[in-house]
């Protein structure tokens, strides 16, 4: 799983009634994009995440398009 700072993270809930969750990376730590990411959630908390299999990255839309 590869990142950059924008980029949205999508973590789908894995048990019935919980709610998916998203936020903003604005924060990449490991090398070339790789976790972890400090990603600011919808509620605006923060928090370092290592993304698991039930996670996607949607790629931050270009400025202008």
């Amino acid at each position: 799983m590869q990142a950059t700072v924008g980029d949205i993270l999508h973590i789908h809930s894995r048990a019935v009634g919980l709610k998916d969750r998203q936020g903003e990376i604005v924060e990449v730590r490991g090398p070339d994009g790789a976790p972890p990411y400090l990603v600011r959630f919808t509620d605006g908390r923060e928090q370092l995440i290592y993304p698991g299999p039930d996670s996607i990255i949607e790629p931050k839309v270009p400025e202008g398009t």
